[in-house]
């Protein structure tokens, strides 16, 4: 925040709307999450395509942030908060990578077929008879650590908003 004019420098609308509605596609996507080898005979379609739309909206997102639709921090933030905010904000990127395409390798290997939003996609593995493997048991696994992730991501950015008073929550804000 600039402390002469009270100026919050702000996302901009489109990192706001693909941020909020990433938020929303992950918490659908947990919420139809099913595991193990029965999603063979009830493929969770849901969640596929939900899954499907955080990959999709995380490389506009990432276009977004490389010709610089991001504000810079706060100058009054200290290094360190700004290399953890770096750090921080790179797990979340990996997970929002990583997760829907662990589901689609783990998916691949079950043998179910992927489609996003009815849209038929290409298998990425060979199926396999036994077990999906290590991969798919992560991608369970990660589905519930990238909630917890969000979480924390928000408890600091209340934090910065509360206690700091630095305006960085009112950067993302949709209002």
């Amino acid at each position: 925040m600039d402390a002469r004019n009270g100026h919050v420098s702000r996302y901009s609308k489109g990192m706001i709307v693909i941020h909020w509605v990433t938020a929303v596609l992950i918490v659908a996507a947990w919420f139809t999450a099913e595991g193990g080898r029965h999603v063979v005979a009830n493929p969770p379609l849901l969640h596929f395509s939900l899954g499907l739309a955080v990959l999709a909206l995380t490389v506009p997102r990432l276009i977004l942030r490389v010709v610089g639709q991001t504000p810079p921090p706060p100058d009054e933030r200290r290094a360190w908060m700004a290399l953890a905010a770096k750090i921080g904000h790179a797990v979340l990127y990996a997970f929002l990578i990583g997760l829907p395409l662990s589901g689609w390798y783990a998916a691949s290997r079950l043998g179910v077929p992927v489609s996003f939003f009815g849209i038929s996609l290409p298998t990425i593995a060979a199926p396999v008879q036994g077990a999906p493997g290590m991969i798919a048991d992560i991608h369970e696994n990660a589905g519930t650590v990238i909630l917890y992730l969000a979480g924390l991501h928000a408890l600091i950015a209340g934090w910065h908003h509360i206690v700091l008073r630095d305006g960085t929550l009112r950067r993302m804000s949709p209002l």
